[in-house]
């Protein structure tokens, strides 16, 4: 636990007791501040009197007396699409509203730090998509090469659960844009930016403000070093707000779509090459085309920022290419599940919007694809040009219609549930082809989470593999 700093005595409230929230709760505590705390969530609320902790109805005028913050746990909206009513009444009584991320940073340096030969680092990673595996690469680059590491944030513990650091040790945290938000403070030794397309729109008042929260990762103090995707018109503008000048070796572009040029700083992936050139001169390379864990351009960017991040820190390229080789994939994110008569079976549950399935879908070449689900804001017409690689495709979910419909292009099979779509794609594969859960939507009409629908897609596969 990293206990939160400069509070002793304090009383601070605390909004949501989900995994954050108690781990704020516990930090503040360990500081030596008062939480009191609330959760909309009757079951919730008894569990935590249970506990000891002093419960107070937030959304009350009378419960801030006193209070010096309101830490928000990152699923409640702060201000879009409407802010939730202990918010409102927060800021009504002056008290500034923050999250378990600002307290992070504004806490890690510990007093041990300074007999520290080497400070502890720091490398956060936000994105719309590949952010968990480019946290999840960083993390394992670094722990194969004896670096002492911890990963959190939205993947693993939350931040506040962390050990202090040790000498020289480095923390990666992978951020959304929820836990970006609303931090007072983020000050990340080096930041990556992977890409962005539109997602959490509702949450942010759309793609202005989404792109805008991840903005705050460079703004609130800002980087040492930044690894900016620049694939987007987003990221140009980023990395160009950024740098000082072409040559400005604080910022790292990150580019799968094309040569970068200039005198900068840059990694590029072309044909599987990853190439790291700097002032003009090619400094580093590795070929990802036999890293089995990283199949496709979708993860050859994760790689990329990984490689750029690493790279900021000093760690040598036949260092990172050994961890690379070594690195086995995240569950549910291109994730081979198996293979049977030259049939292979990809789970990638973690495609829960229409970019994320198109980058999927391009990293195979013949594919049954197993789709549908709750669908998002802006349709799937984005998902027209990359459907030329997909056989057939077999849709699940409570409106696998109105989802089919929509797929105008490819021959589609309404399955409605997983173990029909799973043994339909089977049944009709043929040798070379690709049975991938690609669901471009939510999963919220049928699971409670996309890793519970992969995993009734795992169960499906292994049942199949095994007759």
């Amino acid at each position: 636990m990293i206990p939160v700093k400069g509070v002793s005595g304090a009383r601070f409230a605390v909004l949501g007791l989900g995994r954050s929230g108690m781990a704020a709760v516990r930090a503040l505590r360990a500081g030596g501040a008062e939480p009191v705390v609330w959760d909309d969530g009757p079951e919730v609320r008894v569990r935590a009197g249970a506990e000891g902790l002093t419960l107070a109805n937030l959304r009350t005028d009378g419960a801030y007396e006193g209070v010096s913050a309101l830490i928000v746990s990152p699923g409640i909206p702060h201000l879009y699409p409407t802010p939730h009513p202990a918010v409102r009444v927060a800021w009504a009584a002056g008290v500034p509203v923050d999250n378990d991320v600002g307290l992070f940073f504004r806490s890690l340096g510990q007093g041990a730090w300074q007999t520290y030969d080497r400070q502890p680092r720091v490398i956060a990673v936000t994105g719309s998509n590949g952010k968990s595996t480019t946290s999840a690469l960083i993390h394992h680059v670094l722990t194969s090469a004896g670096i002492r590491t911890q990963l959190a944030g939205n993947i693993g513990l939350g931040v506040l659960d962390l050990d202090p650091p040790e000498d020289g040790a480095v923390i990666v945290l992978e951020l959304s844009s929820y836990q970006i938000d609303l931090a007072r403070a983020l000050t990340p030794d080096v930041a990556v930016f992977t890409n962005l397309t539109p997602d959490h729109l509702d949450r942010h008042g759309g793609v202005g403000g989404y792109f805008a929260a991840k903005c705050r990762l460079f703004s609130e103090g800002g980087p040492d070093r930044a690894v900016i995707g620049v694939d987007e018109d987003e990221g140009r503008a980023l990395a160009g707000q950024l740098a000082e000048g072409p040559g400005d070796m604080r910022v790292i572009r990150v580019s799968v779509a094309g040569k970068l040029f200039g005198p900068g700083w840059s990694v590029t992936v072309h044909k599987g090459w990853l190439r790291e050139v700097r002032q003009g001169r090619q400094v580093g390379a590795i070929d990802l085309r036999g890293v089995q864990g990283l199949p496709g351009v979708h993860n050859h960017q994760n790689s990329a920022c990984a490689y750029g991040a690493l790279r900021a820190l000093g760690v040598a390229p036949k260092v990172i290419g050994a961890g690379f080789l070594s690195f086995a994939g995240l569950p549910h994110r291109s994730q081979t599940v198996g293979q049977r008569d030259g049939i292979r079976f990809v789970n990638d549950s973690k495609a829960t919007n229409v970019d994320a399935a198109a980058r999927a879908l391009a990293s195979f070449t013949r594919i049954r694809w197993i789709c549908g689900g709750l669908e998002k804001e802006g349709g799937l017409d984005q998902l027209a040009p990359a459907l030329g690689t997909v056989a057939k495709a077999y849709v699940i979910g409570r409106d696998a219609g109105a989802f089919a419909r929509k797929l105008e292009v490819v021959e589609t099979e309404i399955c409605t549930t997983m173990a029909r779509a799973v043994a339909r794609a089977a049944e009709e594969a043929a040798p070379g082809d690709t049975v991938l859960l690609a669901p471009a939507a939510a999963s919220f009409d049928q699971y409670d989470n996309f890793e519970e629908r992969g995993r009734d897609f795992i169960n499906h596969v292994t049942r199949w593999l095994e007759r």
